[in-house]
């Protein structure tokens, strides 16, 4: 009669220990027949008592165990985020460098998605409607979300294909074999 109810307590504290489901299982029942051999029959809410010993024989395997250590062959430390990464700003700049969006199309997104400036006030300086502004923006906004989804904005990207612009003009310059000069970062270095 008693193993439906058992059964329910064991799952309930198994659930998150799969490892331990035995060893829960085990304890429940030897929790359960150590009350039963030692209980006082006579006072109420026998049946309650009794569940609440296997409940706490079974809980106590997942309060032993809780100190476990992390296995040696899991990874651990940091590691770098999937790219593209880094603040919004950048990622429209770099949509902007490799010529996905214009900078004005850059500088609106920004000013109006991430700075405090009103789409309806940035129409009026430019002389155009709020609802071509918005139309500017959506437009801008989906190419680089989808230069985003392809990777075309990370670092690397760029960097790849810059080096691949400058390989075309140098061929198309007939300086095909001469070395490249630096690019205007290594410049600042």
């Amino acid at each position: 009669m008693a193993l439906p109810t058992l059964t329910n307590l064991a799952a309930k504290i198994s659930r998150g220990h799969a490892r331990h489901a035995d060893d829960i299982d085990s304890e429940v029942l030897a929790g359960f027949l150590h009350a039963l051999r030692t209980a006082d029959l006579a006072p109420p809410r026998l049946w309650l008592r009794l569940c609440w010993a296997a409940w706490r024989a079974g809980a106590a395997v997942v309060k032993a165990d809780n100190g476990e250590e992390l296995s040696t062959d899991l990874p651990s430390g940091s590691r770098t985020p999937r790219m593209p990464y880094g603040h919004p700003d950048l990622l429209l700049g770099r949509a902007a460098a490799a010529g996905l969006i214009t900078a004005d199309a850059a500088e609106l997104i920004s000013a109006t998605r991430f700075g405090d400036a009103l789409i309806e006030q940035l129409a009026t300086e430019k002389g155009v409607t709020a609802s071509v502004l918005r139309m500017r923006r959506r437009r801008a906004e989906r190419v680089v979300a989808a230069a985003i989804t392809r990777g075309d904005v990370s670092e690397v990207a760029l960097r790849a294909r810059f080096t691949e612009d400058r390989s075309a003009e140098a061929r198309r310059n007939g300086l095909a074999g001469l070395p490249l000069p630096p690019t205007a970062t290594a410049r600042r270095s």
